[in-house]
């Protein structure tokens, strides 16, 4: 896999940035899933299971997707990611290491006191974070920001945001759907970690989101539904979504919660729970 950390990056955004292959993709995703199991089973506390089901996603985004400098997180010309369902800030943090923001070894750190990693992301601490995240359903609303900005600032950077599905019941990400098909934002696109299963239960149980694709279309989305451990799919799509003009695009990504670990795949008790020392050993096993 090549190191991304060294590459020389461009002063304006780039597809395809990396010239990765869809098997150095699987490779890294494997590498990432592996770093979330060590670094929540370290703290004794997180959330395996979402951040898990997000990691081809994050990978693909960024690994192939994503305009960054991890020596200037600032730099003005960068892709946004949002990353709105907060509690999956490991597979974040997994990512911006091995993309070059901070040493992996750091990732031990997560959840301590005093460490830049904490159990929800944190943009004054955290290099390479965008938004400080907690209560779900702020993202779409805040990439909405960003992307207006953009737009303003005569700025061709593009604006993406991950968000759950559970989150999806809440009112503010709908009213946020309005507004960002209202002022046309074809410069956002929203993924959907669709993996079915939020903290106490089955989100088809708690509050049922169908006819999930037909909702976001009636508000005006351009909607594109896919495998999201498929990195083909996920590549295309945000392909796709970079071609949609005068709407936004939603990317509804279905997933395994747990993806990846035997045990915690369709687990419910994993969505928050951290693996004992004995259950880390036999997911890293799994992920070997």
């Amino acid at each position: 896999m090549p190191n991304h950390s060294k590459v020389e990056f461009e002063s304006v955004p780039l597809q395809n940035k990396f010239d990765v292959s869809t098997a150095e993709l699987k490779e890294m995703a494997k590498k990432l899933r592996r770093h979330v199991i060590s670094m929540i089973a370290t703290a004794g506390s997180g959330h395996p299971g979402g951040s898990l089901s997000a990691a081809d996603i994050i990978t693909a985004l960024y690994f192939k997707i994503l305009s960054y400098n991890p020596e200037n997180p600032q730099w003005a010309d960068r892709d946004r990611f949002v990353l709105s369902k907060g509690h999956a800030a490991p597979i974040l943090y997994a990512a911006l290491a091995e993309a070059g923001y901070f040493p992996t070894a750091e990732l031990a750190t997560l959840r301590k006191l005093d460490s830049r990693l904490q159990g929800h992301a944190d943009r004054k601490f955290t290099p390479g974070v965008e938004m400080s995240a907690g209560s779900l359903g702020m993202g779409l609303s805040f990439a909405i920001g960003i992307a207006l900005a953009a737009r303003l600032d005569s700025k061709t950077y593009r604006t993406y945001v991950l968000l759950s599905d559970g989150e999806c019941e809440e009112g503010q990400t709908w009213e946020a759907a309005l507004s960002a098909a209202h002022f046309e934002l074809d410069n956002l696109t929203a993924i959907v970690d669709y993996n079915g299963i939020q903290l106490s239960g089955w989100t088809c149980d708690i509050m049922n989101l169908e006819p999930f694709a037909r909702k976001w279309q009636a508000f005006g989305w351009h909607t594109i539904n896919i495998d999201g451990h498929d990195f083909d799919q996920i590549l295309s799509a945000c392909q796709r979504s970079e071609k949609t003009r005068n709407k936004p695009t939603v990317i509804i990504a279905r997933t395994v919660k747990g993806k990846g670990v035997s045990f915690m795949e369709n687990n419910v008790a994993f969505h928050g729970k951290a693996p004992t020392p004995e259950e880390a050993d036999r997911a890293l096993k799994e992920l070997e």
